[in-house]
């Protein structure tokens, strides 16, 4: 398998080379379009990078990836799916692009939020909004006798 690519970027100035003895390619069944030859081709592509134990990464580098990924990781694997095109060939591209892009934005260091106020419109807008809403909550209920 050939080595993964990672575009430079912020967190990554050079980019980063996955050797492709790193990346683990799992074929299966896809669903969907592709009519009697979805059921006799391996067109699925799963595309996985144990990220604790590559060599490609330093130690900031994983220690970023590991916490901004924690959510997608099973463990330390962050795997990626293809199945949008009919052939395998296309889905292991795009699954090796898709994985590419995953790592490159998750390089990328934290931006600092900067602390700002809100803008005298949108806190009118807000209190516009509250009246609106306490006017038809006020209105609700069973009616008066009168």
């Amino acid at each position: 398998m050939d080595d993964l690519f990672v575009a430079p970027g912020p967190g990554a100035p050079r980019g980063v080379r996955i050797p492709g003895s790193e990346l683990r390619e799992q074929f299966s069944r896809s669903s969907g379009p592709g009519g009697q030859g979805v059921n006799t081709t391996d067109s699925r592509v799963q595309l996985s990078i144990d990220l604790a134990a590559t060599d490609a990464l330093t130690d900031i580098q994983r220690a970023r990836v590991l916490s901004r990924l924690a959510p997608r990781l099973s463990g330390t694997v962050l795997t990626v799916v293809a199945t949008e095109q009919r052939s395998q060939r296309q889905n292991r591209s795009a699954a090796r692009e898709r994985l590419a892009e995953i790592l490159r934005t998750a390089l990328m260091p934290a931006v600092p939020r900067r602390a700002t106020r809100p803008t005298r419109a949108s806190h009118t807008r807000r209190l516009e909004h509250k009246r609106q809403r306490g006017e038809i909550k006020r209105y609700r209920g069973r009616p008066s006798g009168d």
